[in-house]
């Protein structure tokens, strides 16, 4: 009896009492109930590939290959070695593009630290003349806006962003990672004509930041997510940390331009840095439509044959290649056995997929959820935003500052020059060292900087080296968190609930980020807090609490491919072990099976059939060192053959 389809089975070969004359055809993916007819009793105890072998006649030489769902035929591999296609440059290029969103994320934060000083701006929205050079110190200290308008400026993109990332979660699931960058593309557009159109009044660039924040809440999430899943897994952090850089690249160009038109006298002193953002959105938007989809998604959605097209533009390897063959057969592997785990559902239930499985169980859904969440929430409690969103303003009340503006392009000009350093390092040392020595590097700075303000606050000294401090410690922010926490919540979520878990972490590094703009101006500003240089005892506090968090929290996934992560998290169960875990076989070859051959999701099939959902292509397509059930899904169809 024929089954509907096998092409090239295995070359292994034992021995069958009626072997056929002549190799099968098939034209149809070859599921579970078709094995049982095809290959004998469930009490045979040999692998999938070896009853096939049965088939085959003496001296095939060709690897596993099964034609999936769709008509892509691939091959599949046992070597953990060859789970992915050789690293090119065309692969370095398109996932260097797409870092490229990192620049609407630094420069929105850049731009706005320097409108906030611009003397123009400053008298526009309080009706103050712009005091002159024989002015009082009390006089210049009045001249600035109040801590409520700085607040509620600084703060609503990163309201609009944190429901824009939680909302291109969904997006990025249905309709794609690509398509919902180039929406937050269009969307961060219409905000900056708001923007650019704003006069008197908040009404205008408080609507047009809002708007823009779900724009940058879609790219901040969804670009992550993008290059996670498109990168070398050698190079991925390295690729992934280059979306750090472009955010400090974006810090640059807002101070450089800002520092150019903040002595103009008309309205072009701020419409022209916003207006700036025009191109970078344009540029990125543009790009993306030239770029291809991400091969994983295209798995999810079943779509077998565009996945294998996406995979070979980006990997720069022809669709045929053994290579391209091999990382897809690992991926669909995965993909199988993930949504054994975590059965497809509806909207609420793949929602709430994010929050399965126990606190104790660190592999669990919830853990890395919340590993994530807190994970960009670290980040923010490191401070360093408090400089680029408010450098400027609190160097202005240091008072022996003649030129904040140039010291704030410094401290970005650092932030800068940190960040290519972690694309050595994170992947030379890996995620947790960097996350640990980062945090113990910026506690010490934040504490010297702290005690030098309040004993000698005043001298001209003191302030030059609190200064450089503040710049050793964007260094070590800038080189380590800065880039270590994006990339690791690109790698520690599955398949099924990546998009959403990757959102829902943004959403949080997006909500933190607002919390603090809001609270920060009252913290420092003077008519306020006025804390001056005591607001670094709280920023170096909270950096005790992110040394501590990555020790005990923070996996390693130096040089794993996604797949391999997810196996990682579920065999070791101790992040502090994690470093020493290497991988020792493929999804490919035993996805979805024990050591005994079965099933670990016992209920699995049943599962599928209770809740309506379904494997690619509807049934269980089988790979490589599969091995069938115990119980046959057609029990009369076993002694058929």
């Amino acid at each position: 009896m024929t089954p509907d389809h096998i092409d090239n089975l295995p070359t292994r070969r034992t021995k069958h009492p009626n072997p056929p004359s002549s190799p099968l055809t098939v034209t149809t993916p070859l599921t579970l109930s078709q094995v049982y007819k095809q290959v004998g009793s469930h009490s045979n105890p040999l692998p999938i590939s070896d009853r096939f072998a049965t088939f085959l006649p003496a001296g095939l030489s060709t690897p596993p290959r099964l034609t999936v769902p769709g008509g892509a035929v691939i091959s599949a591999t046992t070597n953990p070695d060859r789970v992915e296609a050789p690293v090119t440059i065309k692969a370095y290029l398109l996932c260097v593009f797409a870092s490229f969103g990192g620049i609407f994320f630094g420069y929105d934060s850049g731009y706005m630290n320097g409108v906030l000083g611009m003397n123009y701006f400053i008298s526009l929205h309080t009706g103050l003349p712009v005091p002159g050079p024989d002015a009082s110190a009390a006089e210049k200290a009045a001249f600035a806006l109040p801590a409520w308008e700085k607040s509620l400026i600084t703060s609503i993109l990163s309201a609009g962003t944190f429901f824009g990332a939680i909302i291109a979660g969904d997006i990025a699931d249905y309709f794609g990672r690509r398509i919902t960058v180039i929406s937050g593309c269009i969307i961060f557009i219409i905000g900056c004509i708001l923007q650019t159109a704003s006069y008197t009044g908040l009404g205008l660039i408080v609507a047009g930041r809002l708007i823009s924040g779900f724009g940058v809440g879609f790219i901040s999430a969804i670009i992550i997510l993008y290059m996670s899943e498109i990168a070398p897994r050698k190079v991925r952090g390295a690729i992934v940390s280059g979306y750090q850089f472009c955010i400090t690249i974006g810090l640059l160009l807002a101070s450089c331009v800002c520092y150019a038109t903040q002595n103009r006298d008309d309205t072009g002193s701020y419409r022209i840095p916003i207006a700036v953002q025009f191109l970078w959105a344009l540029i990125l938007g543009i790009g993306l439509i030239l770029l291809p989809e991400s091969p994983r998604w295209y798995v999810k959605r079943g779509r077998v044959d565009d996945a294998t097209r996406s995979l070979s533009r980006i990997r720069g390897q022809p669709a045929e290649s053994n290579y391209i063959q091999e990382e897809l057969a690992e991926i669909i592997a995965n993909c199988e056995y993930e949504q054994e785990v975590i059965p497809t559902g509806g909207y609420f239930s793949s929602w709430a997929a994010c929050f399965t499985g126990g606190l104790r169980n660190p592999a669990s859904n919830l853990r890395r959820t919340i590993l994530g969440t807190s994970l960009q929430m670290m980040q923010q409690w490191t401070g360093v935003n408090f400089i680029f969103y408010f450098g400027t303003t609190f160097f202005q009340t240091l008072g022996t500052i003649s030129n904040p503006f140039l010291i704030s392009l410094i401290t970005t000009l650092v932030n800068v020059c940190s960040t290519p350093l972690s694309f050595w390092t994170i992947e030379r040392f890996g995620r947790r060292p960097l996350l640990i020595w980062g945090a113990l590097g910026m506690l010490i700075c934040e504490f010297i900087t702290a005690i030098i303000g309040v004993t000698k606050g005043s001298d001209p000294s003191a302030v030059k080296a609190q200064i450089s401090f503040i710049c050793i410690y964007i260094f070590f922010f800038a080189s380590t968190w800065g880039p270590g926490a994006w990339v690791c919540i690109g790698e520690i979520f599955p398949l099924p609930i990546r998009a959403r878990g990757v959102a829902l972490s943004t959403a949080s590094n997006w909500l933190w980020n607002c919390i603090i703009t809001v609270i920060t101006p009252y913290m420092v500003s003077t008519d306020k807090g006025n804390l001056g240089s005591k607001v670094f005892f709280i920023w170096g506090s909270t950096c005790v609490i992110c040394f501590i968090y990555a020790y005990f929290l923070v996996w390693e996934t130096k040089g794993l491919t996604l797949e391999q992560v997810d196996r990682m998290m579920e065999e070791v169960r101790n992040p502090i072990k994690s470093a020493s875990w290497k991988p020792h076989s493929t999804f490919a070859a035993d996805a979805g099976l024990t050591r005994e051959g079965k099933l670990p999701v016992d209920t699995a099939e049943k599962a599928h059939l209770h809740a309506g959902t379904h494997h690619l292509g509807g049934e269980h397509v089988l790979h490589e060192g599969d091995v069938a059930p115990a119980a046959p899904l057609n029990p009369e169809a076993a002694n058929q053959v």
